[in-house]
């Protein structure tokens, strides 16, 4: 992977608030529900009654903790990982839901937020000696030391229908958006290039998205995650740094969005 590319995609990974570290059409029929799922890339299925919020104390009992899921570090957000809602500005103001899940932020509605940051723990395998680097293997170690997901996750209680409205402005933007668009925080901005469907499954509706950013001709792909359990709306994004120098692939948290709808369930 190129010097220049880990630069940039470091860059465009704090742009994104990781610190390297919400969307139904709802119908009332059964059909109605397959069609959304399948445009969705994941689940679909809207509440049969407007859902009471959960409290603050609710909803951090509900909220990931280290132990929750294997393999990976679980830590609280802090001051400098939050962005508020009028930070965020984009040129295309209906990709805003896209934008505000990117950066963790709640949307109209919320009336309790907490944030998590999820690192992958680094693999023993990927320790290599200076023997195997002097054997010309220096790429493979700088690739294995890089292949590490992290992931925002924030977690928002919505009362009433606020949770489902949130979930499917963010799933209506992202179809509106796909063609890419450009956020500004902090007088920084970030293109987003496209965005495709992904697949995932979990709580009474889910949708995933790779979100491709783009910055002075290099691509980096990052994982978008909504997932719904009545009136509370996880959203995960996702990032990897080998992924975005084109050395490795990398798939949707599955395993953290499982551990989430696990807790809420």
């Amino acid at each position: 992977m190129r010097a220049t590319a880990v630069r940039r995609t470091a860059l465009a990974a704090s742009a994104a608030a990781l610190a390297l570290l919400a969307t139904a059409c709802g119908g009332t029929s059964d059909a109605d529900k397959k069609d959304d799922k399948d445009a969705a890339g994941g689940s679909s299925s809207a509440p049969e009654a407007p859902a009471k919020a959960l409290t603050a104390a609710e909803l951090e009992k509900a909220t990931l903790a280290q132990g929750d899921v294997k393999g990976r570090k679980v830590t609280k957000a802090g001051p400098a990982d939050e962005v508020p809602a009028d930070g965020v500005t984009v040129d295309k103001e209906a990709c805003l839901p896209v934008a505000h899940a990117m950066y963790g932020v709640a949307q109209k509605g919320s009336v309790a937020t907490t944030k998590r940051k999820v690192i992958d723990e680094p693999k023993a395998g990927n320790k290599k000696s200076l023997e195997d680097l002097a054997d010309g293997k220096a790429e493979d170690a700088f690739k294995d030391a890089f292949d590490l997901t992290s992931t925002f996750v924030a977690l928002n209680s919505y009362e009433g229908t606020a949770g489902p409205d949130a979930f499917a402005a963010l799933k209506k933007a992202a179809a509106d958006c796909a063609g890419g668009f450009t956020a500004t925080v902090a007088g920084t901005p970030t293109k987003v290039a496209s965005i495709a469907e992904e697949k995932v499954t979990g709580g009474d509706e889910a949708a995933a998205w790779t979100v491709t950013s783009e910055d002075d001709g290099d691509k980096a792909p990052f994982k978008l995650v909504a997932l719904r359990k009545e009136g509370a709306v996880a959203t995960f994004f996702s990032f990897n740094l080998a992924a975005a120098g084109g050395d490795v692939t990398f798939e949707v948290p599955a395993e953290v969005v499982a551990a989430q709808d696990k807790k809420l369930a």
